[in-house]
This record gives structure tokens, sequence and C-alpha cells, in this order.
């Protein structure tokens, strides 16, 4: 069988149909806007979320690293929960690429309140303190173990944004594992924020690349941004061209994985070696080893039975189901975790 690789979804590879339409894909250069079927996907993507523009990135991180960029300034001020991805996991690109400073909000599983975000947000004449200009939210949470936000909680979040002119960002790298699970709609997020990004390369399938969302004027900023990034890619159709097979046939599919992170949840539960086991609500398993058993020697242990996953710090162990995780997998893991 080989190994079961459960680190991320990230490393899921093309199916045979996805790399079909991939070889087949219509090409230009895109950093002349003449790729037609990047362009295909950016409208696809519009279409879907009822957002004015797209643009298509290399990477989540260069997405979510645009977006903070056109909304703010040097020295302003951003509001995330102190779980967020943009904050933890891009190499310190807010502060790097942006100049921003982070207001971390302590939340709860990654997901902060209306309450908590407006007891935060300060006067703009008083020059002590940085210009407030962007909230970040992050859907569904990564380090929170997949969990999903409470979408009333978000349009109240989004009346506290725009009372005190904040911009409203949305990190939605696995933003339809939220959708499928809480039976909500890409137009509902759309009509709430000023910028949506959204992974094609993790439960999606894709090999490579993210979508940033927003207007046609921000998406002009977007575009100028990529481009000092380094991000133009030229005949970036082939790459498109899965992002365009992904959202046409990998959407509905995530309900499987969420299914088979639940399955996994029920035996870690019944499990001595394990202490806790966070709430799983999509395709991210979260779990703590009991006090007594250290946590690098699990997974190496996990690792020579051909099991791969990782550590999240703090005691989390992660495990997240994916478009190759198979069946047969799954029965091959359970019984590796009942045996350790």
């Amino acid at each position: 069988m080989g190994k079961i690789n459960l680190i991320s979804d990230t490393v899921t590879r093309p199916t045979k149909e996805m790399l079909e339409v991939m070889m087949s894909a219509q090409v230009g250069d895109d950093v002349f806007k003449s790729d037609p079927t990047v362009n295909a996907l950016q409208q696809k993507a519009a279409d879907m979320f009822g957002m004015e523009d797209a643009l298509f990135f290399p990477s989540g991180t260069m997405a979510n690293q645009a977006a903070i960029k056109i909304h703010t300034q040097p020295g302003d001020r951003m509001f995330c929960d102190k779980w967020a991805h943009v904050y933890n996991y891009e190499g310190g690109g807010a502060a790097f690429n942006a100049g921003v400073t982070s207001c971390l909000i302590d939340g709860n599983r990654g997901m902060f309140t209306a309450d908590q975000l407006a007891s935060l947000v300060t006067g703009r004449n008083d020059i002590h303190t940085p210009f407030n200009r962007l909230v970040c939210i992050e859907n569904t949470t990564n380090k929170g173990g997949g969990a999903c936000w409470d979408f009333n909680e978000l349009k109240k979040i989004y009346k506290v944004a725009k009372s005190n002119e904040l911009g409203y960002h949305l990190d939605g790298a696995r933003l339809f594992n939220a959708l499928v699970a809480k039976d909500e709609t890409p137009k509902q997020y759309g009509e709430l924020f000023d910028t949506i990004s959204i992974c094609l390369s993790k439960g999606l399938g894709a090999p490579v690349g993210s979508i940033l969302l927003g207007s046609k004027k921000d998406m002009e900023k977007a575009l100028r941004v990529r481009k000092l990034f380094g991000g133009g890619m030229r005949q970036a159709g082939y790459l498109a061209a899965a992002g365009i097979y992904a959202l046409e046939n990998n959407i509905e599919r995530l309900k499987d994985d969420h299914a088979k992170a639940k399955a996994i949840g029920e035996v870690l539960n019944s499990c001595s070696y394990v202490k806790k086991i966070e709430p799983i609500e999509t395709n991210i398993v979260i779990f703590y080893v009991q006090d007594g058993i250290d946590a690098n020697d699990f997974i190496s242990k996990m690792e020579s039975k051909g099991v791969l996953m990782i550590s999240m710090g703090e005691g989390k162990l992660r495990i997240v189901t994916h478009l190759d995780f198979t069946d047969n997998m799954l029965e091959q893991l359970i019984k590796e975790l009942k045996e350790y």
C-alpha cells in the first residue's frame, strides 16, 4: 500500500482526469493577461462568489499577503486570532511585506467574537496607536482543528469592521470544507468580505494555486503586488485548468474526507494513549497523547508503521484527510492506531 500520508491535504496529486485537462489546456502569457485558461478560472471563481474579479496566485500565502498589502500601509494594525495562519505560518510576511503590526485576539480554536474585536478597536485619532485598518478571518481554522465559524458571528464582525472603517479579509484556504460542512454558499461569503483567498491545492486536489477575490479596483492593486512578489507565472493555464477541474468536480466529495476524519476521531477516542481530541468538524483531526508519552516518539513510531502525521506544537498532533486517502488506507490506519 505504501505510505499513508496524513501530514496535510496539500499532499494530493492530480487524478488521471485532472492531468488530462491540464495537458490539453489552451495557454498564453498570463503576465500580459493573455492566458485564456487562467482568465476562465478567474472568471469562474468570481462568478461563483458573486464578486467582481479574481486573480490566480501560485500560493495561498502569497494571496493572503497581497490582500494584507492592498488593505494597509506600513505601521497600520491588523486584527486576527492568535492562531491565525496569516500570523503564525506565513513567515512573518505581514510585518515583512506590508509593515503592519498584528493585534492578536484570544479566541477559541482560532475564532474570536465581534464583542472581542469591538473591545480592541481604539480611536483613530490617538497619535500613540497604529491606525486600525484590517480584520483577517480564517475559515476553516487550521490550528483550531478545521473548525468552522458561525456565519452569524461573521456578520456581526462585519458590522464592527465597517463601523470602524476596517477592511475585511477572509483566509479561505479551506473555505470549501466549511461550505460543505455547514451547507453554506460561496455567494454568502462574497457578499460579506472585501477580499477572499481560496486554495485549490488542498482538499480540492489541484497541484498548485490559490485565488484572491475582490473588487476590480482591489484586484488591480493585487496584480501589481503579485508582480512585486514575483508571482507572475506566464503560461499558467496548465495549472489553472486543474483549478477549473477542481471547482467543477471536487467540492462535494469533501464530505468523504470529513466522514473519514470523524471515523479516525472515534477510534482515537477509544485508545488509552490519547489524552484529548479536539472537536472534528471537517477534515482535520487534532489530538493529544497522554503526558507520559513523547509526541515526537509517537510520530516516529507511527512513521515506522507507514503512517505520516505532524506536530503543530503545544502538544497538538494533526491528521488531515484528503483526496488520496482511500478507504483501504483508512482501514489500515485504524488497525495501526488500535495496535499502538
